[in-house]
């Protein structure tokens, strides 16, 4: 079984920063996108940031545009999230999720093939 893990979620305050993590087995790391969604309680999963394998194309959701950046490490397998002036409405169980093989940083969940269990964040006003 592939095995996506994320770390990095915690409770912060309005207006601060976390970054995430999402390790990746080498074999699937290599030859997927990547991407982060978030599901907030009651609410459909939503596309947040995807970055394709050369990290040439990235799209980001446009709630997050300007404040989340989604970068990744190919040496160590690692795609990251950095989420700065955090919002009360950012607050939500965040997934890491690779698509292998795509050319694409796609917007739906649908289309990825593995998916982490998910960090908890949490933005107080």
């Amino acid at each position: 079984q592939v095995q996506l893990i994320e770390s990095g979620g915690g409770k912060v305050q309005a207006g601060d920063s976390l970054k995430l993590s999402c390790t990746a087995p080498e074999d699937i790391f290599s030859l997927s996108t990547m991407a982060w969604f978030r599901q907030a309680p009651g609410k459909e999963r939503q596309f947040a940031a995807a970055i394709t394998r050369s990290g040439r194309l990235i799209n980001y959701a446009e709630s997050v545009k300007g404040r989340f950046t989604i970068y990744r490490d190919n040496d160590k397998n690692t795609v990251y999230l950095l989420m700065e002036s955090l919002k009360p409405e950012d607050t939500a169980v965040y997934y890491c999720a690779a698509d292998v093989d795509s050319g694409y940083p796609d917007l739906g969940p649908s289309g990825y093939d593995y998916w982490g269990q998910g960090t908890q964040v949490t933005v107080s006003s």
